[in-house]
C-alpha cells in the first residue's frame, strides 16, 4: 500500500508494485501492458509471417529473389527509417495519440496489402506496414519506461521479448498455416484484429499525464536527410551486383549519394534545437556501446527469422507450415531466455552477466550455423536454432533498458528509438546484403552442379532459372537435390557472415558501464525535474535513485529544489529567530515546511541534523538538503556535493559571526 499527499493535504491510496507509477496497481499496469504487448506483437508479425509464405507469394505474383527480398527490405526499411521520427514526437507530444496512430497506420496498410495483385502493389503497401510498425516498435518501449521503473522493468521487458519471440520466430509458423489453409492474403489480414484489439485496450486502460504546452519544434531538413541517406544506402546495398555492377557509375552515384546525404544529416543534427537523433546522446559510453551491440543483434534476429524460412524449404523439402514448426526450437530458446533473465534481473538488479551470456551464445550459434547443410541432422540443427534464441533473448531488450536508465528523461523517446533505429538497420542492412549473397551463391551452386551432372541449367525451365525462387514440386530428383544442396550452402554462407558482427556485439556488451538500475518509473523523474513541489519529489531526489541523469540536469534540478526555501530566508538586513540546537520543537518551527508536509494530516520530519545556533541557512541545509536526497546526510556528505558546497560555506562563515 503506497500514500500520496495532494498538495490540499488530502490523501489518496493505491495499491501498487515498487517501481510504478503512483495510482496504478500491478494488475492496472499489466493491463494496459497488454494493450502494449499487442501493438508490438502486430508490429513484429508484419515483418515475419511472410517469411516461409514468400517462395509461394512471390511465385503466385510472378516475382523474382529480387523480389523476394524487397518484399521484406521494403517493411524493414520504411521502420527503420520511421523509428527515430516517431521516438523524437514522443519526447514532443502525447504518446498516447502516436501508439494510436500507428496502429491505425498499419492496420489500414495491412488490409491493402492482403489484396495485392503484383509485387510492386505489395512492396508499396508494405512501405506504409513499416511507417506503422516503426511507430510501434518505438513507442511501445518509451511508454513502458514511463510506466514502469528500470529495475521493475526487467520482468517486463521478458514479456515484451516473450511477445517479439512469438513474433518474430512464431510468425513463419503461423504464416505457413495460413498458407497451406486459407491462402497467403491471410498473412497480411491476421494482424488487424490483434491491431484493433490493441487499440481498444490502449485507449481504455492506458492514462498518461499530459505534456506540458509548448511550441513544438520539428526537424524537418534532419528528418527528410535521415529518411534519404539510409533508404538510398539500404537500395544501394540491395541492388548492387544484381540490377547494375558494384564497379559501375550507378553504384558509385547512389553509394556517393547516400554518404553526402548522410554527411549533411550529421551536420544539420548539431545544429537543430530538437535533432530527430540527439549526437549529444553519443558522449554517453552506454548509449553508444548498445547502438554498436545493438547492429549485430539486429541481423541475426531479422536475418535468421527470413532466411531460415528458405532453409527449411528450399534446402530440406519442407511445406511453409512445417517451415515454421521447424524453427520453434529457436521460438522456445528466446522465449525462456527473455523471460528468465528478466524476471533475474528485476530480483536481484544485475544485468551484465546476462547480456555477456546472452551475447556468447549468439555468436557461438551464428558460427555453428554456418556450417549446415542440406541434409545436417535436424536434431544438430536445432540445437544450433536454440542457442541463437537464447542469446538473442537476453541481449535485445536489456539493451534498450540500460539505455533507458543511463539518459536524461528528457531524452528517452529519441535514445529508445535511436537503440532500436540502429538494431532495424542492422536488421535491414543484413538482410538486404544476406539476400544477395544468397542469390549470388545459390545461382552459382546450381550452375557448378548442373554443370557437373552434364546438365544445361536451361533445364529448369527458363534462361534465368538458377536467379528465380523454383518450385521443387516440379522439378525432377537429380536436379532437385542440386538444388537443395545449392540453397543449404547458401544459407550456411548467409550465417558465416553474420557471425563476426556477433564478436562485436560480446565485446561492446563487455564495454557497457555496469550502473544500477534506477527505482523510479518515467512520469515520476518528470514530475520530479519538471514539478517537484507538485509530487514532493526532486529532480537530485531522481538522480539519487539510481537513474542516470547528466551532472548539469541533476545540478539544476537540486538548486531548483532548495530555490524557495532560500528566497524565504531571512536576509542579513533581518534578524532569524533562534534555533536551539536541544530544542527539537523550536527546530522544526524555524525550518521551512517542504511540499509534502502540506496539509492538515502532514507528519512531522526526522532527519539526523539538527539545527544549530547558526538559524535558518543551517535549517536549509538539514532539512532540504536530507529531503532531497531522501535520506538522512552529514555535513562532509553535504560539502562534497559541489550543489550544496556553497551553501555549507556560507553555514560556516554565519557560525564564525
Amino acid at each position: 500500500m503506497s500514500q500520496t499527499t495532494t498538495a490540499t493535504g488530502s490523501k489518496h491510496v493505491a495499491k501498487h508494485e515498487p517501481g510504478e507509477a503512483p495510482g496504478m496497481s500491478h494488475r492496472e499496469v499489466l493491463t494496459a501492458l497488454s494493450g502494449l504487448l499487442m501493438g508490438m506483437l502486430v508490429a513484429i508479425l508484419s515483418s515475419t509471417v511472410v517469411s516461409t509464405s514468400l517462395p509461394r507469394i512471390v511465385s503466385d505474383l510472378n516475382g523474382s529473389q529480387t523480389s523476394y527480398t524487397w518484399v521484406i527490405t521494403a517493411t524493414l526499411l520504411a521502420t527503420t527509417v520511421s523509428t527515430p521520427l516517431w521516438g523524437k514526437f514522443s519526447d514532443l507530444t502525447n504518446r498516447k495519440v502516436l501508439l494510436q496512430v500507428a496502429l491505425v497506420l498499419f492496420v489500414l496498410a495491412s488490409v491493402a496489402a492482403g489484396f495485392s495483385q503484383n509485387t510492386a502493389t505489395l512492396i508499396t503497401f508494405r512501405v506504409f506496414q513499416g511507417l506503422g510498425a516503426g511507430g510501434l516498435t518505438a513507442l511501445v518501449q518509451v511508454v513502458m519506461s514511463d510506466i514502469i521503473s528500470p529495475r521493475e522493468r526487467g520482468r517486463y521487458m521478458g514479456y515484451l521479448g516473450a511477445v517479439m519471440s512469438v513474433g518474430t520466430i512464431g510468425g513463419p509458423l503461423l504464416g505457413g498455416v495460413l498458407t497451406d489453409t486459407i491462402g497467403w492474403r491471410w498473412n497480411f489480414f491476421v494482424g488487424v484484429p490483434v491491431g484493433i484489439a490493441a487499440l481498444i485496450v490502449i485507449q481504455r486502460t492506458l492514462h498518461l499525464p499530459a505534456k506540458p504546452k509548448k511550441k513544438v519544434v520539428i526537424d524537418y531538413w534532419g528528418a527528410g536527410l535521415i529518411a534519404g541517406g539510409v533508404s538510398l544506402l539500404l537500395i544501394w546495398v540491395s541492388l548492387g551486383g544484381k540490377q547494375f555492377e558494384w564497379n559501375s557509375v550507378t553504384s558509385w552515384v547512389m553509394g556517393l549519394g547516400a554518404a553526402a546525404l548522410l554527411v549533411l544529416a550529421v551536420i544539420v543534427e548539431f545544429r537543430s534545437k530538437e535533432p530527430i537523433i540527439p549526437l549529444t546522446l553519443f558522449k554517453n559510453r552506454t548509449f553508444t556501446f548498445a547502438v554498436v551491440a545493438s547492429l549485430s543483434v539486429g541481423v541475426a534476429m531479422f536475418g535468421t527469422s527470413v532466411f531460415l524460412g528458405q532453409y527449411m524449404q528450399l534446402a530440406r523439402g519442407q511445406s511453409p507450415t512445417m517451415a515454421g514448426v521447424l524453427t520453434l526450437p529457436m521460438v522456445l530458446g528466446l522465449l525462456i531466455s527473455s523471460m528468465v533473465a528478466g524476471a533475474l534481473i528485476s530480483k536481484y538488479g544485475k544485468w551484465k552477466p546476462y547480456m555477456i551470456v546472452g551475447s556468447i551464445l549468439l555468436a557461438a550459434g551464428l558460427f555453428l550455423m554456418s556450417t549446415i547443410e542440406y541434409d545436417t541432422n535436424f536434431f544438430i540443427v536445432s540445437v544450433f536454432m536454440a542457442m541463437m534464441g537464447l542469446g538473442i533473448g537476453m541481449v535485445m531488450q536489456n539493451l534498450v533498458l540500460v539505455v533507458q536508465n543511463s539518459v536524461d528523461v528528457g531524452v528517452v523517446g529519441a535514445a529508445s528509438s535511436s537503440v532500436a533505429f540502429f538494431r532495424s538497420l542492422g536488421g535491414t542492412i543484413g538482410v538486404s546484403v544476406m539476400g544477395a549473397v544468397l542469390g549470388t551463391k545459390v545461382s552459382g551452386y546450381i550452375s557448378d552442379g548442373l554443370t557437373d551432372a552434364g546438365v544445361d541449367p536451361s533445364a529448369l525451365g527458363s534462361g534465368e532459372s538458377t536467379t528465380s525462387i523454383p518450385d521443387l514440386s516440379t522439378v525432377p530428383g537429380p536436379i532437385r537435390t542440386i538444388i537443395e544442396s545449392a540453397y543449404g550452402q547458401g544459407v550456411a554462407d548467409v550465417f558465416l557472415i553474420a557471425a563476426p558482427l556477433a564478436i562485436i556485439t560480446i565485446i561492446f556488451v563487455c564495454l557497457l558501464p555496469n550502473v544500477e538500475l534506477g527505482t523510479k518509473t518515467g512520469i515520476q523523474r518528470a514530475a520530479a525535474a519538471t514539478d517537484g513541489p507538485t509530487t514532493g519529489s526532486t529532480g537530485a531526489e531522481a538522480a539519487v535513485d539510481g537513474n542516470q541523469a547528466s551532472p548539469a540536469v541533476k545540478g539544476a534540478a537540486a538548486t531548483s529544489a532548495l530555490a524557495p526555501a532560500v528566497s524565504s530566508a531571512p536576509t542579513t538586513a533581518s534578524t532569524p529567530a533562534p534555533v536551539s540546537a536541544t530544542d527539537p520543537a523550536s527546530a522544526s518551527a524555524a525550518a521551512p515546511v517542504s511540499p509534502i508536509d502540506e496539509g492538515a494530516d502532514a507528519q512531522p520530519r526526522h532527519h539526523a541534523h539538527t539545527a544549530t545556533g547558526t538559524g535558518t541557512i543551517d535549517t536549509i541545509i538539514a532539512t532540504g538538503a536530507a529531503e532531497v536526497a531522501g535520506h538522512p546526510v552529514s555535513d562532509d556528505e553535504l560539502a562534497e556535493s559541489p550543489v550544496f558546497s556553497s551553501l555549507v560555506e556560507e553555514k560556516d562563515v554565519a557560525a564564525d559571526r
